[in-house]
């Protein structure tokens, strides 16, 4: 009888053991359904130094505070601030802003190719998930040389990403370099393709194929910096990046405060376009939802 009932007692907390963990596998897929994360945005205000050599500097604050009751307003969970061109390699007030934040926000920094490993290292303990590249308008790198391969080589033992925003004829060549040295590859902003020709153009057609490798996301943001017909060019693109890469490779992100934009965008208005471009809300919720790991949510 003692046997039995030992063998019982076992049966049973292994039973209990086997209905905690599913109980916490449950809870653990509800909190990330819940995530609800815009992946881009800008901070900053008129006191900071501008970089110099900058194409274009605002006149008005956008600060942190501000963003957080964006994201607040429209019940957004989480959000990535990207460092402004602006602001170039001085990622100090991101990071006073990520700190602030306590966990909420992650942060995508512009660095130095030559940058230290101890200088990324304090980024990465900041909160910062990867570096941006924002080639508009200047030259395109030498992944070759050796402190590409040096900076490339830190980004990827931090598991962190390269956001690149340029052409899409440009990155249909320069994705697949990046790929090459192991890191996940973010496309700013539908990849940019040329106006003109919107999702007929050959860079954007290629990089449709960049699906597969499974280590590229593009973000479905800013429709307006893709023309006029923007909005139009959006709801033609996203049907064949969903087909291409699927929902858990494509990020939304509100680019607040849509700087060289701000008279024609809101916060509200860009959320209220995803809601129209993705009517399926399983859909929406999977998209929203998708940065967690990317971001280190």
């Amino acid at each position: 009888m003692t046997f039995s009932r030992r063998n019982l007692t076992r049966r049973r907390f292994g039973v209990g053991l086997a209905s905690l963990a599913a109980a916490v596998a449950t809870t653990a897929r509800s909190e990330a359904a819940l995530r609800t994360i815009d992946t881009h945005a800008h901070v900053f205000h008129r006191g900071l130094r501008l970089a110099p050599g900058r194409r274009y500097a605002p006149d008005y604050d956008a600060p942190l505070a501000l963003y957080l009751e964006q994201l607040d307003r429209s019940g957004m969970t989480n959000g990535v601030l990207v460092q402004p061109s602006f602001l170039g390699t001085d990622n100090s007030y991101l990071v006073e802003c990520l700190t602030k934040a306590n966990g909420r926000l992650r942060g995508i920094a512009v660095v130095d190719p030559a940058v230290s490993a101890d200088e990324l290292r304090a980024l990465d303990r900041a909160g910062v998930a990867g570096i941006r590249l924002n080639l508009v308008g200047q030259p395109l790198p030498d992944l070759a040389s050796a402190e590409w391969k040096a900076l490339l080589g830190h980004v990827k033992a931090l598991g962190w990403q390269v956001e690149i925003q340029r052409s899409a004829s440009d990155l249909a060549g320069l994705a697949p370099r990046l790929l090459d040295h192991g890191v996940s590859v973010v496309l700013d902003h539908y990849a940019l393709p040329d106006q003109k020709l919107g999702v007929a153009d050959p860079g954007f057609q290629s990089l449709l194929k960049l699906g597969a490798t499974r280590s590229v996301w593009v973000k479905i943001s800013a429709p307006y910096r893709n023309g006029m017909a923007g909005e139009d060019f959006a709801k033609q693109a996203y049907p064949l990046l969903r087909n291409a890469y699927g929902p858990d490779r494509l990020l939304w992100g509100s680019d607040w405060p849509h700087t060289q934009f701000e008279a024609t965008q809101t916060y509200a208005k860009n959320r209220q376009f995803l809601d129209m471009l993705i009517a399926d809300k399983d859909e929406r919720a999977q998209v929203l939802a998708s940065p967690r790991q990317l971001f280190r949510f």
